[in-house]
């Protein structure tokens, strides 16, 4: 009887102890679908399903950040950097070719910030920009509470690229865009870096 009792009781015991950690971590370890950016890092969920996804997000942001306000943002973001790029170097030559109003004259993409302040012209900018951002935030806000609206889609498309595609054509052109503003982004960094840094004019 005392036999059987000791027995019972070694029993519950066990049932209450944990298992071998290290077993249970290199099992999940191993099961965890790894990053196709960074093989060492598990793929961030939040990423799934957005065109463009190699599972690069290393400070894990889209963890605690909605990922339709991410992506709105990288798209954004790229696109001002495309236009911000064409017109950085479009400044700096039509500066040396065409005729600028008075107060401009000699200036650079890089020196002509503050004398288009005095001279009035970025103040208009300012304007048209502020009104441009709040007209986005409605679209913005509607999304965050589930419109339905696609992160970036403004419905503008005046040259028809997505007309007929796809919806694989239409991944592939986001993409594609998707890349060009990355790759922007990254090449107006440059820009700046050397124009004020280097006091360089295009080709830089």
């Amino acid at each position: 009887m005392k036999l059987a009792l000791l027995a019972s009781l070694v029993a519950s015991a066990s049932a209450f102890a944990p298992a071998s950690s290290g077993a249970r971590a290199s099992t999940s370890l191993a099961a965890a679908e790894r990053s196709q950016a960074l093989p060492f890092l598990p793929k961030p969920a939040n990423l799934e399903g957005y065109v463009g996804d190699v599972g690069f997000d290393p400070l894990r942001i889209s963890d605690y950040i909605p990922m339709d306000y991410l992506r709105e943002a990288e798209l954004k973001h790229g696109r001002i950097c495309m236009l911000a790029t064409v017109g950085w170097m479009a400044v700096d030559m039509g500066m040396r070719v065409y005729p600028v109003p008075a107060g401009l004259e000699g200036l650079t993409a890089a020196t002509a910030h503050d004398a288009s302040v005095a001279q009035g012209g970025l103040g208009q900018v300012f304007g048209w920009i502020a009104v441009a951002e709040m007209a986005s935030w409605i679209g913005i806000s509607q999304m965050l509470q589930g419109s339905g609206r696609e992160a970036g889609d403004f419905g503008f498309d005046p040259m028809g690229f997505m007309n007929g595609k796809t919806e694989e054509q239409k991944n592939a052109m986001k993409l594609k865009e998707l890349k060009n503003g990355r790759l922007a982004m990254l090449a107006f960094s440059g820009i700046c870096t050397q124009s004020v840094l280097f006091d360089k004019t295009f080709p830089f």
